[in-house]
């Protein structure tokens, strides 16, 4: 038995929607399955605006544009995330400062984000790790206390909360991803969040190259021109249909996922109470989305050995980041602040096993048996 790590979701009508976008001979964007996303994004957060994007990376990117982010701005982050959280800010020429993650969820250590603020802070940036919320309410008020724009990596947040407040909606924005690795997938593509209306008009002609084409189309001015910096962040319709089709099963999705990750938890927790491997941790005021489950060892040597066990059995189990702080471009653009304590021992650790919409129960059995195999239980 093969047991791929990842399969795109599907449901049905990406297809029926892909084709129906075709026959209405609107396939490049903004059309009617752009505004259905939008709409859904817009009424699932209640953020007051949604804008479908070519990737999360491009979402992170309109964000910090319209930030205001310059050079020599430094923008706090985690240094456990993709590399995207901080490339979005080193192409507007700012610093990405890393301060250490908490060993029980790998979201940033809240704690610590206060003594990394200089006079050239200019944003912080939480990322919800596997879709497990950071702790908003600490992070919220020393942004305010110091005036800074939250921007969120919520690229693994859809359908999750903080507090019954859905990821994404807490900051000035919020940041989803599309990818085909994710819950809901669109192939690329991903989703900003605007959370005050004022930066609604701008971000839409950040958006369409730096243009004021919407407004043009909803008849507020007599012809579009070339008004502010921008790019092509507006996917293609055929993509916003294909994510159509998941986000109206999106319930259906959830439930199976997170049937999946109890599962996955109810079947190793026996090798926890051993103290052989720890599972993930959600704290009680947080939902998560069955974005990944996860398993830690003792240690590199031991991850290392067990991937190559369930490779050799056929399953497709794998690490996750390197720290973006040990990476070369790391080290050349940003800057760790304080003590890596469990950035870098805490990523050594982890291993995701294979988790997606359609796994199947013997499948999950097969998996965790190899995982007791290994461990001689």
């Amino acid at each position: 038995m093969r047991i791929n790590f990842n399969v795109p979701p599907y449901t049905g009508k990406e297809v029926e929607y892909m084709q129906e976008a075709i026959t209405r001979r609107k396939i490049c964007g903004d059309g009617e399955f752009t505004r259905k996303c939008d709409r859904w994004l817009e009424v699932k957060t209640g953020s007051p605006k949604a804008l479908l994007t070519t990737s999360c990376t491009h979402a992170t990117e309109m964000a910090a544009l319209l930030a205001d982010v310059k050079p020599g701005d430094e923008v706090i982050m985690p240094s456990y995330t993709f590399v995207s959280t901080a490339d979005a800010f080193v192409l507007r020429g700012a610093i990405p400062v890393f301060v250490d993650v908490r060993p029980d969820t790998m979201n940033i250590d809240e704690t610590l984000i206060e003594d990394a603020i200089t006079e050239k802070t200019r944003a912080i940036v939480p990322v919800h790790y596997a879709g497990v919320g950071c702790e908003m309410d600490v992070i919220m008020d020393v942004a305010k206390r110091h005036g800074l724009m939250v921007i969120e990596d919520a690229a693994q947040g859809i359908m999750a909360s903080y507090k019954g407040k859905a990821l994404g909606t807490f900051g000035d924005f919020g940041c989803f991803s599309f990818h085909e690795t994710k819950n809901y997938s669109m192939g690329e593509g991903g989703a900003l969040l605007i959370n005050d209306p004022k930066y609604n008009d701008r971000a839409e002609i950040i958006r369409e190259k730096g243009t004021n084409r919407c407004q043009f189309h909803r008849g507020e001015v007599d012809k579009y021109t070339w008004v502010e910096l921008g790019s092509s962040y507006l996917p293609s319709e055929l993509n916003a249909a294909y994510l159509y089709a998941e986000l109206e099963c999106a319930d259906i999705i959830n439930d199976a996922r997170m049937a999946c990750w109890n599962d996955y938890r109810k079947r190793l927790a026996p090798l926890a109470e051993k103290g052989l491997v720890e599972l993930p941790y959600i704290p009680e005021h947080c939902t998560h989305n069955a974005h990944m489950f996860y398993l830690k060892v003792e240690d590199l040597q031991t991850r290392t050995a067990l991937l190559k066990h369930l490779t050799y059995n056929g399953i497709l189990a794998v690490f996750h980041y390197v720290p973006l702080h040990s990476s070369p471009a790391g080290m050349r653009f940003g800057r760790f602040h304080g003590e890596d304590k469990y950035t870098t021992n805490e990523s050594n650790r982890l291993l995701r096993l294979p988790m997606f919409y359609g796994l199947k129960t013997e499948e999950i059995e097969c998996i965790c048996g190899k995982v007791y195999e290994f461990f001689g239980v």
